[in-house]
């Protein structure tokens, strides 16, 4: 891996994300056979995650990748409170208990792996890989191919519907640029790790009763007047990240 890096860092993270959408998609059909929702994915992405933590770490690259704290108070953030609301977003239908013990524990596990593995990749190396020639064509390059390797989840036996994959698309997209800009200004991906996993996490203990194809809609647009509106804060008040660390 190290090699691959050294040789070209853009290369690097494409192949990461080449090699985490097969992996994802593989394990969906081994859940079918170890007949376990979602364990495939889960043992994928503790694995992941392992490695790539475990990669970072030994090249000392983890103040690179945002695996550390950051310089710029909580206040600037607004403490993060926008975060909190969209974390609660696959609840807003109402709580359910949606799979068996051992299927939600799998879920669980591979929903909280996701978000370390994804904003590692998406966030990590192909912003910073791309972040070199212009931090603008970073962000959108970054942000809409996390949006845009959503769609997998149409064809991967997830069996979601078409509305439904078009919110997350959509969503992922605006979330992906939020995320973006708390860790340039910030130097820190933690919270974006934390916002991310619980966002899916909570989709275990989501509610779909009741749920159309119209209120879904409407779910996803408050969710992005949330976060153009704490982006468009953020952009305003917010130091760089030259700025913050010289503070």
């Amino acid at each position: 891996m190290r090699k691959l890096y050294q040789k070209s860092e853009l290369t690097f993270a494409l192949v990461w994300i080449a090699l985490y959408c097969v992996l994802q998609s593989a394990a969906y059909s081994l859940n079918q056979l170890i007949g376990i929702e979602n364990a495939a994915n889960a043992a994928v992405n503790i694995t992941l995650s392992v490695v790539l933590l475990w990669w970072i770490r030994r090249n000392g690259l983890m103040e690179r990748y945002g695996l550390c704290g950051t310089a710029v108070p909580a206040r600037k953030f607004l403490w993060y409170l926008p975060l909190v609301l969209l974390a609660s977003h696959n609840l807003w239908n109402g709580t359910a208990v949606n799979f068996p013990a051992v299927d939600t524990v799998c879920y669980v596990s591979h929903m909280l792996c996701v978000g370390i593995v994804e904003e590692i990749l998406f966030r990590g190396f192909l912003f910073k890989a791309i972040e070199k020639d212009g931090v603008k064509q970073a962000v959108i390059i970054s942000s809409v191919t996390f949006g845009l390797g959503h769609m997998l989840n149409l064809i991967n036996g997830r069996g979601m519907a078409l509305v439904e994959n078009i919110c997350q698309v959509f969503g992922a997209i605006a979330i992906g640029f939020l995320f973006v800009l708390i860790f340039c200004r910030s130097g820190s991906l933690l919270p974006c790790i934390a916002t991310h996993s619980a966002i899916d996490v909570a989709s275990a203990f989501g509610s779909e009763e009741g749920i159309t194809d119209v209120r879904r809609v409407l779910f996803s647009l408050s969710l992005l007047v949330i976060v153009v509106a704490y982006t468009l804060i953020l952009t305003k008040t917010l130091p760089k990240k030259e700025d913050a660390a010289k503070r």
